[in-house]
């Protein structure tokens, strides 16, 4: 129960910074939890991140599902800002 509830916390604390960098906000609350702290690299400049949401066929765990993919559908609608090409000077294109 203590871990679940700790995993919960950790999450709750990636949406938040989601949402604070989605809105532009001056204060994004990376040193809310160590999964964000360690991660704050990655939601700033070049870095990239990749989401996994895993799901059990159980039913018993159909509302852990439910939960999963309604934080899946949260984050998936927050846009972090558009890629950019970042090419090296003196980089060649490609030969075929």
């Amino acid at each position: 129960m203590k871990e679940m509830q700790a995993i919960n916390k950790s999450l709750s604390s990636l949406g938040d910074v989601f949402n604070a960098l989605a809105t532009g906000s001056a204060h994004v609350p990376y040193r809310n939890s160590k999964l964000t702290y360690l991660l704050q690299d990655c939601f700033n400049g070049d870095g990239k991140a990749l989401m996994i949401v895993n799901l059990s066929p159980a039913m018993q765990s159909s509302k852990e599902s439910l939960c999963s993919l309604k934080f899946a559908q949260r984050v998936n609608t927050i846009e972090l800002g558009r890629a950019v090409k970042h090419i090296k000077q003196g980089q060649k294109g490609m030969k075929r």
